[in-house]
């Protein structure tokens, strides 16, 4: 007898085939049967006009303090994700050196915004090395399935103590022992290695990330512990210097090659369209492309839509957070504060003052209000009402800079008067990278590559300011069912988000709907996908705040044939493990 019975879906396998009607038996936690089934059920469901597709596989997320605290890896599990690949842009919380956490923390909370109250209440720290952290995690029940990255900037710490900060190219003996512990893990089953070279990457206290400007010997160096093991990726993110010249960018990439070639293993890439720097996209493909032809596994991630920021009163950043009139009402309840907005004096008040300067403590949000302000009314014609309908690719007629336009007033008063309105709860929308021209275009283009992997959701991450976990979704109701040009077929959008990142990974049992496979499985209904407003929250260790955003319309998700989310609702079925690479 069958577990479960679904009956009569429109099935898209992953595979990027045409979708077919067809039923799907699972039993034991494998699909068994696929077709027209016979055979008895214990559960049964009509999903009749339905889709039925295999789990998605978010291959960027920075789970790793949460899945400490958080069985669900919520808000993934509302958006048909299955699996969640943690330990991205080389920051984690393993290797750690007793009595060293806090830099660990403040690292975390510097480079990905998560509150480091949160982190410091929510973990409980009973692992040193990474293959002790993989067994810490893998004792605790989780709903979703998960692997694990060992993070550049733990290892270095871990080996160079403070000089990791300090002294900038590692010795011959430091990097044996960073390319020690990197293999420790990759025989543990670590799913890869993952490095950090941004410069809009800073600690708490603004320091740079211990691994920013590593050498070519430390990075290939590191990658020699991929030799002869079979298995794993190594995940980077860079901004090529976009700012230092055309030759600084062949350097980095030249340096991306070398990384790959020590590896032998697939090495996947941030790709955005950055601003500045927005021709940058185009020269990655390029340089991609060419690789590739010449046999390096290169592969490029991906967003759905623009990455950016969420602006709000209660939000990590708003642009009057440094104005006096506004600080002496700061700590105000939100309505409170929104109702002292509107008093026609402190409004005058703020906006014939200066703010003071909210940059220098290092975190990657508050420079950006330094920068918002002293290019308001440029920049405002990218600043959005991020409303119920959720409008992700607005027109410029929308921004701000033209509703001040409209009225007659700034884009700071536009902006004043739209964050005051009623309980002070409207949010705006500030796409930074991947909207240069106002519109998904190049984003498109990018989704369209044969080496783009779905990516950069960073769920669990910059929790004060996005809410990306919903990409999946996104993906389908935007690319797939909203877009007017440039659709995503069905088939392709699916394909993305499971088969392709799976075989990235090295994942034959997942991605699919075959039999024989895990039955990590979607029943999603068309007609009733969407997305829900983001709302902040208090729910993390400390009453630390973040956005979540749910959907609709997910019938049902199953991990290893156990449903885990029933309409809407997470269930209590904890089937999710630590996937451990290379037989392990």
């Amino acid at each position: 007898m069958l577990d479960w019975l679904i009956e009569g879906g429109t099935v898209v396998d992953g595979t990027g085939g045409a979708p077919f009607s067809a039923d799907v038996g699972i039993k034991d936690g494998r699909i068994v049967e696929l077709g027209r089934i016979t055979s008895a059920a214990r559960e049964r469901v009509d999903a009749h006009g339905a889709w039925v597709t295999p789990g998605f596989v978010d291959i960027h997320t920075h789970y790793d303090g949460q899945a400490t605290w958080d069985e669900t890896f919520s808000p993934s599990i509302h958006h048909g994700v299955t699996t969640v690949v943690m330990g991205n842009c080389g920051v984690g919380f393993a290797p750690v050196t007793k009595g060293r956490e806090g830099e660990l923390i403040k690292l975390m909370e510097g480079v990905e915004d998560i509150p480091g109250a949160a982190l410091a209440e929510g973990i409980r720290w009973n692992w040193e090395s990474f293959p002790q952290f993989m067994d810490a995690l893998d004792a605790t029940p989780h709903s979703l399935d998960f692997l694990l990255q060992i993070p550049h900037d733990p290892v270095r710490m871990a080996v160079m103590g403070e000089r990791a900060f300090t002294q900038g190219q590692a010795g011959a003996d430091d990097i044996s022992a960073m390319r020690a512990l990197v293999r420790e893990a990759l025989q543990a089953g670590a799913a890869g290695f993952s490095t950090g070279r941004s410069d809009n990457h800073r600690t708490s206290e603004g320091k740079e990330t211990p691994a920013a400007e590593a050498g070519a010997a430390e990075l290939c160096g590191i990658a020699g512990a991929f030799q002869g093991l079979g298995h794993g990726v190594i995940q980077m993110v860079s901004d090529f210097d976009v700012l230092k010249g055309p030759e600084r960018f062949d350097a980095e990439f030249d340096l991306v090659e070398a990384i790959a070639r020590a590896s032998g293993r697939p090495l996947s890439m941030t790709w955005l369209q950055r601003d500045p720097g927005g021709a940058q996209w185009q020269a990655i493909r390029e340089r991609v492309d060419i690789a590739v032809a010449a046999g390096l596994p290169l592969y490029l991630q991906a967003a759905a839509r623009g990455i950016g920021v969420i602006v709000g009163l209660e939000a990590s950043f708003h642009p009057f957070m440094g104005f006096p009139a506004f600080k002496e009402i700061a700590a105000l309840p939100l309505a409170a504060r929104a109702a002292a907005m509107r008093e026609p004096a402190r409004k005058a008040r703020v906006l014939a003052e200066k703010s003071d300067p909210v940059a220098g403590d290092g975190t990657a949000i508050p420079p950006l209000v330094d920068i918002l302000l002293a290019r308001i009314e440029l920049i405002s014609g990218r600043m959005f009402p991020l409303g119920e309908s959720l409008d992700y690719e607005p027109s410029v007629m929308q921004s701000f800079l033209v509703r001040a336009k409209q009225r007659g007033v700034t884009a700071l008063e536009a902006l004043y008067d739209h964050l005051a309105e009623g309980a002070g709860e409207n949010l705006i929308y500030f796409p930074i990278f991947n909207y240069n021209d106002g519109t998904l275009s190049a984003v498109r283009s990018m989704l369209g590559h044969p080496r783009a992997l779905a990516g950069l959701s960073d769920a669990g991450a910059h929790v004060g300011t996005v809410c990306d976990a919903s990409f999946s979704t996104f993906m389908l109701t935007h690319w797939v069912q909203g877009r007017a040009e440039g659709r995503l077929p069905l088939e392709r959008a699916v394909e993305m988000m499971s088969g392709r990142n799976a075989a990235y990974l090295g994942l034959a049992d997942r991605g699919r709907v075959a039999p024989g496979l895990r039955a990590d499985l979607n029943l999603i209904d068309p007609a009733r996908l969407r997305m829900d407003t983001p709302r902040l929250v208090r729910d993390l260790p400390a009453g630390g705040k973040r956005f979540l955003q749910k959907a609709e319309g997910y019938v049902g998700t199953w991990v290893a044939g156990e449903p885990v989310q029933l309409r809407g609702q997470v269930t209590g079925a904890r089937p999710g493990r630590l996937v451990r690479l290379g037989g392990r």
